[in-house]
């Protein structure tokens, strides 16, 4: 298919990849896998609120899954896709090079989880040391983290034939995995009032069990492009080598985010409750990151490396001048929504049970000031990938590193004042002021500058966001009762503005050409 693209003359570009189609594949199995996840988290909030059990859970399962987000979630992708798509063209040199990784890496995180699980107690007082004043928390989140911590080893490996997957163009199957965790969590959830106080040992057992389960179900659909083979003798060649370069400080750039919450849950152990407002909170605003920064980053990556490594640069500023725009188009509306209704929002998919007023409000101050840095979360995994694409790890992790010490400065001086909501707000400024540099040094390398299309994009997409912003907070107040914590089926209605809000956003973008329905069939 034939698209113009006006910037100063007209110039055809022809391209198989998709950006919005190749994004929704990716999205679609991503949002099945989110929608899982709020009903595995409302199961939680209701069968173990934001008391003990739930802290102590909540620090062992945060670990691991902090590493698959690290490893799943572009970061291996952004060490790896590179350096394997530029061997595609020589089969068994791209084979034997996946080939000395996959060895690697077995070895590298059977000796991590080895060490780790012998200095357990040690482990979980660096990441919760706050629950050393209290014993039992402590001794419970030892013995989850215990259980839990082996998924790294699964889940590590099935992103590694993720990130395979992805370098052919397949984007589903990676995507679809997670769904597995959650599947399980839920099963163990249905048994939660038979189980009592025993639920968080099963959550941990299944959190491992789906590690195991995920890398099977990836190996079947990966054999078709990579077969692996365990050999005690490993080839570090230059390529390899490149690659482990490569990966600490993409696993430090491209996952600052999470690094960042991390950071936030070992200073909000120090506070009852904490690390559980955090948690739910997180888990609202990462549907639209997972769409907005992570599958978009994850898709442009693969085709952005070849047009970099061919020095096409009309069509590598088309790709990154689109990845912004879309980046944009869906975080800023989702901005504004959750700003309005953080308190609602929350309430409606947590508040039952044991998720009493108190953790409602308490999540939805946390939920609040994570929404301000939602766009800078987008953008960080946004622009963190041009510079993948040019095999340039390195400039995104000095800039993630001062992001991350900026965040721990402004927790730990503020934390004893206004105590757990400094760390959404420590995250927000970290992130943006994250964005900032990026955006700076891509300008100073040359690696990004914006066409014409793009600026009149980003004015509309503001108009039609603040508009829609205007329209859900009138459904919000008119729905105020029925959306309130007493209510039984506030979801319901939640969904119901939440659906409103979304056609009204979209209508009104199409009506003042904020997205092009022809944007659908873009090519590159």
């Amino acid at each position: 298919m034939l698209i113009r693209y006006t910037n100063g003359a007209n110039l055809r570009l022809i391209w198989f990849m998709n950006l919005i189609k190749s994004t929704s594949t990716f999205s679609f199995f991503t949002i099945i896998s989110r929608l899982f996840g709020y009903v595995r988290d409302i199961l939680i909030a209701v069968f173990l609120g934001t008391g003990v059990l739930a802290d102590a859970f909540f620090v062992a399962f945060r670990i691991p899954n902090t590493f698959r987000r690290l490893f799943s979630e572009g970061t291996f992708n952004a060490a790896f896709v590179p350096s394997y798509t530029s061997l595609l063209n020589k089969k068994k040199k791209a084979q034997n090079f996946a080939n000395n990784i996959f060895n690697l890496l077995i070895l590298g995180l059977l000796i991590l989880v080895l060490i780790v699980e012998i200095l357990m107690p040690l482990f979980v007082y660096l990441i919760a040391p706050g629950f050393e004043s209290d014993y039992d928390k402590m001794e419970l989140a030892i013995t989850l983290t215990r259980i839990t911590f082996p998924f790294l080893i699964f889940i590590s490996l099935a992103s590694f034939f993720s990130a395979i997957l992805n370098s052919h163009n397949k984007f589903a199957i990676a995507s679809a995995a997670p769904i597995i965790l959650n599947i399980l969590l839920i099963g163990v959830l249905l048994f939660a009032k038979i189980l009592d106080d025993n639920l968080v040992y099963y959550l941990s057992y299944a959190v491992t069990i789906s590690g195991v389960i995920q890398f099977i179900f990836l190996y079947f659909f990966v054999k078709k492009y990579f077969s692996p083979k365990i050999k005690f003798k490993i080839k570090i060649d230059k390529k390899v080598k490149n690659f482990f370069k490569k990966l600490l400080p993409s696993i430090f750039s491209s996952g600052v985010t999470q690094i960042n919450i991390l950071v936030g849950t070992i200073i909000a152990s120090f506070q009852a409750g904490a690390v559980s407002y955090l948690y739910y909170a997180d888990r609202v605003y990462q549907i639209n990151l997972a769409i907005a920064g992570i599958a978009i980053g994850t898709v442009i990556l693969p085709q952005l490396s070849k047009y970099v490594k061919s020095q096409n640069k009309d069509k590598i500023n088309l790709i990154q001048n689109k990845a912004l725009e879309f980046s944009l188009f869906l975080s800023i509306p989702a901005t504004i929504a959750l700003l309005i209704a953080s308190e609602e929002i929350i309430s409606s998919l947590f508040g039952y049970g044991s998720f009493d007023e108190l953790s409602v409000k308490n999540s939805a101050k946390a939920l609040f000031y994570f929404a301000i840095g939602l766009p800078a979360f987008s953008l960080i995994k946004v622009f963190s990938t041009f510079f993948f694409a040019r095999h340039n790890t390195k400039i995104p992790f000095y800039i993630s590193l001062s992001s991350v010490l900026l965040n721990i400065f402004i927790s730990v001086i503020f934390f004893k004042q206004i105590g757990f909501i400094i760390i959404p707000i420590a995250t927000t400024i970290s992130s943006w002021f994250n964005v900032l540099l990026l955006f700076v040094f891509l300008k100073k390398e040359s690696f990004f500058k914006f066409n014409l299309i793009f600026l009149d994009r980003f004015i509309k997409i503001l108009t039609a966001s603040v508009i829609m912003g205007i329209f859900f907070n009138y459904i919000i107040y008119f729905f105020n009762n029925e959306l309130s914590y007493q209510e039984n089926f506030k979801a319901i209605y939640l969904i119901g503005t939440i659906i409103a809000g979304l056609i009204f956003y979209f209508l009104i973008a199409v009506l003042i050409k904020a997205f092009k329905r022809t944007d659908i069939n873009l090519n590159y």
